[in-house]
């Protein structure tokens, strides 16, 4: 397992060679959210840490209460 940092937050990522693939799991410490990617052993190992913190991160902000846009039934006229 190797940590990473994302925007501050340390990220615990974990390589598993499966076949034909690479397994990718990405873990926030803090949240115990996990996300996983699957990608070719031809990638290179950076370009599958970038998208899985990518993913991680999406998932992050997908999960936390506050939102950035506001839909158009949520305001008021």
């Amino acid at each position: 397992m190797k940590k990473h940092a994302v925007g501050g937050r340390e990220v615990l990522l974990e390589f598993h060679r499966v076949g034909d693939y690479i397994r990718v799991s990405a873990l926030d410490p803090v949240s115990l959210t996990e996300v996983v990617i699957v990608g070719s052993p031809k990638v290179m190992k950076q370009d599958l840490i970038r998208l899985a913190t990518r993913k991680l991160e999406f998932v992050l902000a997908k999960k936390s209460p506050v939102r950035t846009k506001t839909r158009k039934r949520d305001l008021k006229v």
